[in-house]
């Protein structure tokens, strides 16, 4: 699964997947702007089928946050 999740976020921010990981996010992915982070939520919300709050939305600042609420919605990583 988390290869599945760094695909999405590889393709969305135009990077190669083995720039990602847990740690990484707009602070050191600098295609990660305001733009591209609403176009993969969008992504992460289709793929997954889900929708996040907009707290958890804000909450977000690595990889491994996207991971934590993923599972918050009973998606197995």
């Amino acid at each position: 699964m988390s290869d599945k999740l760094y695909s999405l976020i590889a393709g969305i921010m135009n990077i190669p997947i083995e720039q990602i990981n847990d740690q990484s996010g707009p602070e050191s992915i600098p295609s990660w702007t305001s733009f591209s982070g609403y176009v993969l939520l969008s992504e992460l919300e289709s793929e997954f089928n889900t929708k996040f709050s907009i707290d958890e939305v804000i909450s977000v600042k690595t990889v491994a946050d996207i991971k934590k609420h993923l599972r918050n919605h009973g998606i197995t990583l």
